[in-house]
């Protein structure tokens, strides 16, 4: 059984297309967990408007996006969990692509083509933007590649991820260090989405500088770290 979780917030303007590209890939017993972080948009009627019975909206309270995804994991059923953003596009094949995969390594993050908000590619591989490699330390601490928009993993990883500790940056760096540290990970080749960069993204991607201070650099990476190593200490987080 296959869970997509995707995080939502006054998404009116894509989250059609993307639901489309999505539920045409999943079978009868799939589901996605939509997480609205108080809309105030038509984005809740849209989503209750493909009638679908896959589909299940869990609203919040919740404040930002981590919060959001973490309301999201809480309530997945699937054995394969799948991060979506409400504004990309998926690729025909990602879910094939992504299942062969996942037979070998407990979580992937998938390379993607950048497109404009009108859907115009602008960038043929987000890897090669970004400069993505595998590795622990790089992407702990000098940048971050586990782009959470493309990245997919087994239910066992909710066992050492859930619940976020505090003040983590972002869900996708988090969930990419306990595969990478705990479990098996790997960056793939394949483009599975279309990127979608537009004036209202949640995330900080695709900007050339961080608006985070060094010393906030540093606070945030600290934090991931200590709860890290208290997963190695204390072993298991999830109740």
């Amino acid at each position: 059984m296959i869970s997509v979780c995707i995080a939502t917030y006054n998404g009116q303007q894509y989250i059609s297309e993307q639901l489309s590209s999505i539920l045409s890939q999943l079978g009868e017993n799939d589901e996605v967990i939509v997480s609205d972080d108080g809309s105030v948009d038509s984005t809740l009627d849209i989503v209750r408007g493909f009638d679908d019975d896959r589909i299940r909206v869990v609203e919040g309270p919740c404040k930002g996006v981590v919060c959001n995804f973490e309301n999201a994991l809480k309530h997945v059923k699937g054995d394969y969990i799948f991060f979506s953003d409400q504004d990309d596009i998926w690729t025909s094949d990602k879910v094939a692509v992504s299942l062969e995969y996942l037979k070998t390594y407990a979580c992937i993050v998938s390379d993607a083509y950048v497109v404009d908000a009108e859907s115009n590619k602008v960038l043929d591989s987000f890897f090669e933007y970004n400069g993505t490699r595998k590795g622990f330390l790089k992407n702990l601490l000098l940048k971050n590649g586990y782009t959470g928009c493309c990245m997919a993993f087994r239910r066992e990883l909710l066992d050492k991820a859930l619940p976020f500790p505090e003040d983590i940056p972002m869900h996708d760096i988090w969930i990419g260090n306990i595969a990478e540290i705990f479990y098996s990970f790997s960056f793939v080749p394949e483009k599975l989405i279309r990127y979608r960069r537009h004036g209202s993204n949640a995330t900080m991607t695709l900007r050339l500088t961080s608006r985070n201070s060094l010393l906030k650099k540093i606070f945030i990476r600290v934090k991931v770290l200590i709860a890290l190593l208290k997963i190695v200490v204390f072993g298991a987080r999830r109740k």
